[in-house]
């Protein structure tokens, strides 16, 4: 019988070794290939010497690392711009950067909008662009459809949308739909080019243009959809004025849908995504000897109904095996209040599990791939039946940490929070039960 503390090691391991499987070079390798002048891209193959200019624009939590990937094959004959939150030391040449913010957007990110929509622009129909788009892309390349709407007020908006509760397909329909850049608009931007988009994704797998809230692909939500979603989440008393305005005048511009001119040259390719991570993890698991089921059905639910579920889950299937594994991919929602503490969401998912585990021989882990987990500088944290009293034993409340959304203080208390550091990759959350 394994210890609790080997078990809370078992799924640390784990989860670097998913990290590992789920990188990025991997992915690259893959499926991106270069040689005497063509570029491949999964199936399609691109001869640079064909076209009078070739424009990458690499943006998201792995802007950097997608660029330098793609430079390593092409060479330094490509230009573009690089939209990155994650401050790198060295560049990659060719590139101008821009440090957008995450998870509101900056300055930064409206100059990297305004950068990557001017050169746009500037394309024709022997021009090549390339756009290579992961998670965090929403924030880090942003501008405000209606000028009227100020980077506080942008800031302030994207706040009340990420703490609204509501899933991030929908928290995405609304973005789109307040920027110059999203729901397709950026593909707009260069129409008549040649586009290839090259997609590094943390959304669920049906929902491919919700990724950095679409930029380049036709946009499936709409006007309507923004409104009630506002209404749904009353979002309206919490937003600034000027966007107040356009929801209560149902003023805001449609995005452009699959039959728009924009994407007539246009090919979407995804790399990497939740699902590469999910089997990455479940590999790991029945190598140690686990019975291992994935189930991502409770992808976007909310914290609790999740955990509930997915602990039934292990237990029902420890019943049948000796040793019972559950991965589940995606995102929990939490909603949190104005006064929350320091956590996020995969911490807070923990800390919940804890209490509805203690005393079982069930061990949980719940981690982001991007290395972060809301405003605390872990990537989430692992709990099982004894996270309680060893909390309690270090003088620690743990309801009073759970409801006050001051989750990371806890787990680094006990040795239980995880800290990878930015990862430069963001495939979605990953959750790991385990249970003897």
């Amino acid at each position: 019988m394994a210890t609790n503390e080997s078990l809370r090691a078992l799924l640390r391991d784990i989860f670097q070794q998913t990290l590992v499987e789920a990188d990025i070079s991997v992915a690259f390798d893959r499926h991106i290939h270069y040689e005497r002048g063509v570029l491949r891209v999964c199936e399609d193959l691109y001869d640079l010497s064909g076209y009078s200019r070739v424009l990458a624009v690499s943006f998201g939590k792995a802007g950097h690392r997608m660029a330098e990937l793609l430079s390593r094959q092409v060479g330094s004959t490509l230009q573009g711009i690089v939209a990155d939150p994650n401050p790198h030391p060295h560049q990659v040449p060719g590139y101008r950067y821009f440090a957008g913010g995450h998870p509101q957007p900056n300055a930064e990110s409206v100059r990297a909008a305004e950068a990557i929509l001017k050169s746009l622009n500037a394309l024709n129909a022997q021009s090549l662009a390339i756009f290579l788009i992961s998670g965090g892309g929403s924030a880090a390349v942003e501008k405000p459809v209606d000028e009227e709407i100020s980077l506080p007020d942008l800031i302030a908006t994207y706040k009340t949308l990420v703490l609204s509760g509501a899933p991030i397909a929908q928290i995405n329909a609304v973005r789109k739909h307040l920027s110059a850049t999203k729901g397709g608009r950026m593909a707009r931007a260069a129409q008549g080019a040649q586009m290839v988009s090259i997609l590094v994704s943390d959304v669920p797998e049906n929902a491919l243009d919700s990724l950095a809230s679409g930029p380049t692909m036709p946009d499936s939500s709409t006007v309507d959809d923004c409104y009630s979603i506002a209404a749904e989440y009353k979002m309206l008393p919490d937003f600034p004025a000027s966007v107040r305005e356009l929801f209560e005048r149902r003023a805001l511009e449609e995005t452009p849908k699959k039959d728009d001119p924009a994407f007539v040259r246009s090919r979407w390719w995804k790399i990497l995504s939740n699902e590469t991570a999910e089997k990455a993890a479940a590999a790991a698991a029945a190598k140690q000897g686990f019975t291992v089921e994935i189930d991502h059905s409770c992808d976007d639910w909310d914290f609790a109904k999740a955990a509930d579920y997915l602990l039934d889950r292990v237990r029902k299937l420890r019943q049948s095996a000796e040793k019972a594994c559950i991965v589940s991919g995606g995102e929990v929602t939490v909603k949190v209040p104005a006064n929350g503490g320091v956590g996020g969401r995969n911490q807070h998912f923990a800390l919940y599990c804890a209490q509805k585990i203690a005393g079982e021989n069930i061990s949980v882990l719940s981690a982001g791939t991007d290395g972060i987990d809301g405003v605390s500088p872990a990537a989430g944290a692992v709990a099982d039946g004894t996270t309680l009293e060893r909390a309690r034993a270090a003088g620690l409340d743990p309801a009073q940490h759970f409801a006050g959304f001051n989750s990371f203080p806890l787990f680094e208390k006990i040795g239980d929070a995880i800290q990878t550091g930015p990862t430069g990759n963001n495939v979605r959350d990953l959750r790991i039960l385990m249970a003897y």
